[in-house]
């Protein structure tokens, strides 16, 4: 049932200015000691075994990666079922477009230790996660998981628009238009964000839903300050624009139309559910307008008070006290 309110946008004449001030989060990491990132790459290693000798070759490779082999691997049954999974034309159709997309990690491996030691900068005490890589064949709902003090990655989630395998699969084309190998360092950040701060059940009103989720992209802010925002978001560039330009439309439809506080299920997936755009507003409008509010209030509302800390951001549960103290305005 499509929502009962009406949103009018006026002809739009002016592009927003640049987003707010972000020098809070240019901090200097270089002196930070962490390990090397290695992406230990499971993917390769498993279908590098000659099938012949299939138990001995798992063996192996066993003491590697542990966190995949923990089986008994001396129990025929298993091995049959990971001849069986190897021998998949489906998972082999993955496997080849993974080796011809990622035959060298060494970029995002050099980009996964600048965000550790951002990381590590805010967490001085935090453990650095080993990583792996890995093809799910076709586990998109969990593209990055972290488990057991390793994070996971998998590889054949982000094979590019292109792949027939997600259309054959059904998935949305806004879904498709993410699986990138652009979004692999964001989707790793947003899972460190949950191990960091787990989720809050949702709140009962708008507000406090795009406050939470603004703290979100702002923990990926901190980690990952080079990245391009449409990339930590999930936008294209023409999504990114639209918003960067429509900004100030789109809070003052929700604060004319007061829903603000609603806590109407349906209004509120309006703003905060994932889809192909915001249909009362546009085509081209992005989705999940609820989060880039909710993060261009948070951003403001750390510029504008140095005193909280990165942590107290995350323990400030009022959202009205975190709009109030950001005295946030769209920029027209």
């Amino acid at each position: 049932m499509k929502s009962p309110v009406v949103f009018t946008l006026l002809v739009l004449l002016l592009v927003s200015g640049c987003g707010p001030d972000e020098k809070r989060l240019q901090v200097d990491v270089s002196a930070i000691q962490v390990p090397e990132v290695i992406i230990h790459r499971y993917d390769r290693a498993l279908f590098r075994i000659n099938e012949a000798n299939l138990q001995a070759g798992l063996e192996a490779i066993k003491p590697e990666y542990r966190f995949f082999l923990g089986t008994n691997l001396s129990d025929p049954l298993k091995v049959a079922e990971m001849r069986t999974y190897l021998q998949n034309p489906r998972t082999r159709d993955f496997q080849k477009a993974v080796m011809a997309n990622f035959s060298d990690v060494a970029p995002l491996e050099r980009e996964l230790t600048e965000a550790f030691r951002h990381y590590r900068y805010y967490f001085p005490e935090a453990a650095i996660p080993r990583v792996y890589s890995y093809i799910s064949g076709g586990d998109y709902d969990y593209p990055v998981q972290f488990a057991d003090s390793v994070l996971i990655i998998a590889l054949d989630d982000y094979l590019g628009r292109d792949f027939k395998a997600y259309t054959a699969d059904g998935l949305p084309v806004y879904h498709v238009s993410r699986m990138t190998p652009d979004q692999i360092l964001p989707d790793c950040m947003k899972t460190l964000a949950d191990l960091s701060f787990p989720r809050s059940l949702p709140g009962n009103n708008l507000l406090f839903q795009m406050i939470e989720a603004g703290k979100r992209l702002y923990f990926i802010d901190a980690m990952i300050p080079a990245v391009d925002n449409r990339f930590k978001i999930g936008y294209s560039q023409a999504q990114y624009d639209w918003i960067v330009k429509n900004e100030q439309h789109v809070w003052a439809a929700i604060i004319e139309n007061r829903i603000l506080y609603a806590a109407d299920g349906q209004l509120i997936r309006t703003f905060m559910a994932d889809g192909p755009f915001t249909a009362e507003f546009s085509q081209e409008s992005p989705a999940r307008l609820g989060e880039w509010i909710g993060w261009q209030i948070v951003r403001r509302f750390m510029a504008n008070n140095p005193d909280v800390t990165f942590q107290g951001l995350f323990k400030e549960k009022d959202a009205q006290k975190i709009l109030t103290l950001s005295k946030y305005k769209p920029r027209k």
